[in-house]
């Protein structure tokens, strides 16, 4: 029989007021509460943001204050920026590329709840989507990325979307629900050779 986590890592409706889920909550909410009355790029900064998201790479920046529910279930590739006040709920993985920016506010949501009212309300079980973000993907302030959505490599979310949809590589998107704006020009995703 599946554990909560379990079932929660791989989709399925779970209890998040399992045992094993509060505890690694709470273990979430120390290193964060650490990280974000830390002072960014001392030593206390850097070993909270590694306790808090160890599945990310060392050239992380993260400027404080930052959240997620677990962190443990998130894996960030190298050279990924994220501004002031961004959110991520990793009920499910979360897998961000390299080279990403996250502009303050960004909000990466992968719980989600069930439409049936006795599943949500009365037995109180929830479940999420993955989310994944490419490499060189430019998130812009106060972005929501919803639950099962993935953003293409290179991308462009303009600011104050709602990613509701797969967004495919080298477009810019943006609105509520975010549609595609245009695509990247061949010189706007040369990557540079020096």
């Amino acid at each position: 029989m599946k554990t909560e986590k379990q079932k929660m890592l791989s989709g399925e409706l779970y209890r998040a007021s399992d045992s094993e889920l509060v505890a690694d909550k709470k273990r979430s909410r120390e290193a964060a509460r650490r990280f974000n009355q830390s002072l960014p790029e001392t030593e206390e900064w850097k070993t909270a943001l590694r306790d808090l998201l160890p599945n990310a790479h060392d050239s992380l920046y993260v400027e404080p204050p930052f959240y997620c529910d677990y962190g443990l279930h998130v894996t960030i590739g190298e050279n990924v920026f994220m501004n002031f006040n961004c959110t991520i709920l990793d009920v499910a993985p979360v897998t961000i590329g390299n080279r990403v920016m996250m502009a303050n506010n960004v909000q990466l949501l992968t719980a989600t709840h069930p439409l049936d009212v006795q599943r949500r309300v009365f037995d109180l079980v929830e479940y999420g989507l993955p989310i994944t973000i490419g490499d060189n993907v430019w998130l812009g302030g106060s972005v929501i990325v919803l639950p099962g959505v993935t953003v293409g490599k290179n991308s462009i979310v303009g600011a104050g979307s709602v990613v509701t949809k797969d967004v495919p590589d080298n477009v810019i998107v943006a609105g509520n629900p975010a549609r595609i704006l245009r695509e990247l020009t061949a010189e706007e995703v040369a990557e540079r050779q020096d």
